[in-house]
């Protein structure tokens, strides 16, 4: 009797399917070249993080009637600051609320704006504030505030910035700023040593 033969079928893979994978694998090197050339680039720049910072203030009204109604007014400078010497960077997104005892005063916003190399940009605000009715605690403390000639302010905020070196891309960092505003309200002058700044401490 003839001895039978054991078929095998062939299975070959669909053109699709090589396809897919070349795409893949195109994509892949590209991602990894893309990060190769970023990475060059920070190492060459170095670049520092571009930050936030209040450098100047000044209360210019603080006022609490009889029935515990607060009016006031704050000159706030804000400066954004880019340390890079070889990278330009951009701000987007910068609100700050300012606040005094939980009580929200107002909404320090800026258009997206960019800082060139070794340089920053200086923003003025005068806010002035709707009247605010306190709680009897609330009065209490703004005028022992008064008494001890120290008002303090909440300031706290963020803004989107990102530095880049011509095409080898970009970095993006959120800015973080929270800290504390004190003043002397007989002078009406910013006590400076509270410094401000989103930068890493």
């Amino acid at each position: 009797m003839p001895k039978g033969s054991l078929g095998v079928s062939e299975r070959r893979t669909h053109p699709l399917i090589w396809c897919a994978a070349v795409i893949c694998v195109i994509l892949s090197l590209a991602v990894i070249i893309a990060g190769i050339a970023v990475f060059i680039g920070y190492i060459v720049v170095h670049p520092r993080v571009p930050i936030i910072s209040v450098v100047g203030a000044n209360l210019d009204i603080f006022r609490i009637d009889y029935s515990g109604v607060l009016v006031t007014q704050v000159t706030i400078d804000i400066k954004a600051e880019n340390d890079n010497a070889k990278a330009h960077a951009s701000f987007q997104k910068m609100e700050l609320i300012l606040s005094y005892d939980g009580e929200n005063i107002a909404l320090l916003r800026a258009y997206p704006f960019d800082v060139n190399k070794k340089d920053s940009m200086v923003f003025h605000y005068v806010v002035q504030s709707s009247p605010i009715p306190l709680n009897p605690e609330q009065s209490n403390r703004a005028g022992e505030s008064l008494e001890k000639n120290k008002v303090t302010f909440d300031l706290k905020g963020t803004a989107r910035a990102r530095w880049r070196v011509g095409r080898l891309g970009s970095v993006k960092f959120w800015c973080h700023l929270e800290c504390h505003l004190q003043f002397h309200p007989q002078n009406q002058t910013y006590t400076h040593f509270h410094h401000c700044s989103s930068r890493g401490k």
